[in-house]
């Protein structure tokens, strides 16, 4: 398999859209293990975010691509005091288990490092994700000790299908 990764750009909206809604929710989701669709229902990302997150300096999605197939992608961010931000990681159900995952977790950590100058990346996950959480500490995450409330009252995030989502503040010292 021979991965390509590139930066997204706006004609890639609605197919990063599209592949992270299957990676995250509804039935199509349940085909890997990074689901949520028992926590959330309603959307994962949405046109206007999306194309923010392009748009903005110091924030990019990367995607994964074999023969311009889309397998993955992954928002990440500068923030400040030499940190970055990883989140909407999402690998096509369908190509789960094959170490895209891990390759593009890797390749984001050297783009992070070498682009935007950062030793540190930062990520929340859902509490109650634990096999997620397990996978991201095997990839040398720690979990903080931060938590930080679930954004129940903003519908972008999803409509909650429980009142006890949590984010865990994960972070790795690279």
């Amino acid at each position: 398999m021979k991965l390509n990764f590139r930066q997204a750009k706006a004609e890639d909206i609605g197919n990063i859209i599209q592949l992270v809604e299957s990676a995250y929710r509804g039935e199509s989701s349940r085909q890997g293990w990074t689901t949520e669709a028992d926590l959330l229902d309603g959307g994962r990302t949405f046109n206007e975010e999306v194309s923010t997150i392009i748009a903005a300096k110091d924030s990019k999605i990367i995607l994964v691509e074999e023969a311009e197939i889309l397998l993955a992608s992954v928002h990440v961010k500068k923030l400040v005091h030499n940190r970055a931000y990883i989140g909407m990681l999402a690998v096509s159900p369908t190509w789960q288990n094959r170490g895209i995952g891990k390759a593009l977790l890797t390749y984001i950590e050297k783009l992070v490092v070498d682009e935007f100058k950062c030793s540190e990346i930062e990520m929340t996950v859902i509490r109650q994700r634990r096999e997620l959480i397990a996978w991201y500490e095997k990839r040398g995450y720690q979990l903080t000790g931060e938590t930080r409330d679930f954004p129940y009252d903003d519908e972008r995030y999803g409509i909650p299908k429980r009142d006890d989502l949590v984010l865990e503040v994960l972070l790795k010292c690279l």
